[in-house]
């Protein structure tokens, strides 16, 4: 259900809904760039050790998007429905440099719950519309309640100011027949430029991870590890604490005072070799010295052994991505039966980007275009192979499905991982070699000598046909 407000009133409550989100989306982007606050820690140790002490970040969160995202490669577009490929939309897509924008749209909406792409018209090129991937931190979108599609979105940046003064704030609102741009003047939002394109869609697409029925605007790869985080970095933090009190031996004398701790020249001892001996002092009577027993860190090494199994196990990451390493080196078998809940998971996520990518690709064609083909809604996103295979394994597979006619060509180039530009190269190679082999053909049979009718045809063994010619070599010949 759309609603009836005007320019100023939709940018208003975009603005109002997306500062709401704001303070989350930047918690989760400093937890996926490992500078979080310290959780756990006691306010008192922390004022007494001031800035003698800085946190230990065991970089958990950015492990698990990033273990997602390096299986997340788009190769290419195809129509489903249509024997012709998807070459235009590659075109465009690497002149917007989306094989990296893609990259960088995955690792925000798995870090921060979403991300954005957004298409516009290209006025130096009207053949390559403009599309941008955009994070959840600067772009925020509405949906419809009841087709939960996108009605309304928009997009803020700052510029710096001429005069060296505060930034100007801007923002651009996209609406389904329109796009708006406003500037903050004097503290209120003007309108500085107008676009009506009628096309009747928002151009802005939704990038959702795991979305759900009432979280359509998906959920963070990192709620669920975000605890388990802290607790590490707090373990690894008191531990990094008690290797400097407690894992060196610490000496003890008496009848002794402080001033007794000079160097040749009388001078005080400096606090590091003070603090590096750790010698307690007694004045009593009697000159004794002896040392404690140091402490083991074995306590802090398991508890953070077993946060790791525990993250493995809600993130489905092999073991050994964690450092969870064994005596004995894993099998292969081994090694993808550990992965193989990562690869599902990848697989679900490219699901449900490739769905995205392609409504963008579909907006791409209607702002070239003007119109959509309806093959354009078979549209589908080609993904590299989630999982990870041998080269020589996948090869194997591929040759004999070709051989057995089960696979055409073009697949069998798509399953082997090559790129949607060196497919075509391929297949301009394939076309070109067919070219010459038939040409080769035509020019034997245009130059070879006419055949009298009845007359068998020339054999194999000889230029005038029947028995084979006998061939004598010249030892035979004088023997």
């Amino acid at each position: 259900m759309a609603l009836d407000l005007s320019p100023e009133e939709w940018l208003k409550r975009l603005v109002q809904a997306h500062d709401k989100e704001l303070p989350e989306l930047k918690l989760m982007d400093a937890y996926y760039e490992g500078i979080q606050p310290l959780s756990y820690m006691a306010p008192e140790i922390q004022v007494e050790l001031s800035d003698r002490m800085r946190q230990v970040v065991i970089n958990w969160p950015q492990l698990v998007v990033d273990a997602l995202d390096e299986r997340l490669d788009i190769e290419g577009f195809r129509y489903a429905k249509s024997e012709t490929t998807a070459d235009d939309l590659w075109e465009i897509w690497q002149a917007n440099n989306l094989d990296e924008g893609s990259q960088q749209a995955h690792v925000d909406a798995l870090a921060l719950r979403r991300s954005y792409a957004i298409v516009g018209a290209n006025d130096a090129d009207e053949e390559i519309p403009i599309v941008t991937a955009e994070s959840a931190l600067e772009a925020y979108a509405e949906r419809d309640p009841r087709t939960r599609q996108e009605i309304a979105a928009i997009k803020r940046w700052d510029e710096p100011a001429a005069s060296g003064s505060m930034p100007v704030q801007n923002a651009m609102l996209y609406l389904p027949d329109s796009r708006h741009q406003f500037e903050k003047q004097k503290g209120a939002w003007v309108e500085v430029d107008r676009d009506e394109h009628g096309l009747g869609q928002l151009l802005v697409v939704t990038l959702a991870n795991r979305p759900r029925l009432r979280h359509m605007d998906g959920t963070s790869e990192l709620r669920a590890v975000i605890p388990l985080s802290d607790a590490a970095c707090k373990i690894a933090t008191d531990m990094m604490v008690s290797a400097e009190y407690h894992a060196m031996p610490r000496r003890w004398a008496t009848g002794m005072s402080r001033d007794d701790f000079a160097d040749e020249m009388g001078q005080p001892l400096g606090a590091m070799s003070s603090l590096a001996g750790r010698l307690w002092v007694n004045e009593g009577d009697g000159v004794k010295f002896g040392q404690f027993p140091e402490a083991q860190l074995t306590n802090f090494h398991e508890t953070i052994n077993q946060l790791a199994r525990l993250v493995a196990a809600l993130t489905g990451l092999p073991p050994a991505f964690l450092g969870l390493a064994t005596d004995q080196p894993p099998s292969a078998d081994a090694i993808r039966a550990s992965e193989a809940r990562l690869v599902k998971r990848s697989e679900r996520r490219q699901r449900a980007f490739g769905e995205a990518w392609e409504r963008v690709m579909r907006l791409a064609l209607l702002v070239r275009d003007g119109s959509l083909d309806p093959k354009a809604r078979s549209l589908e996103t080609a993904w590299r192979d989630a999982a990870t295979p041998t080269y020589a394994q996948k090869a194997d597979a591929v040759t004999k499905l070709h051989a057995s006619g089960i696979l055409p060509t073009e697949q069998a180039w798509e399953d082997l991982g090559y790129s949607a530009e060196q497919r075509i190269r391929m297949r301009a190679m394939q076309d070109e070699a067919l070219t010459r082999m038939t040409a080769a053909d035509l020019h034997a049979l245009s130059t070879a000598p006419p055949t009298a009718p009845g007359a068998p045809a020339p054999s194999d063994g000889g230029p005038g046909g029947g028995e084979p010619v006998p061939q004598f070599s010249a030892a035979s010949a004088d023997g």
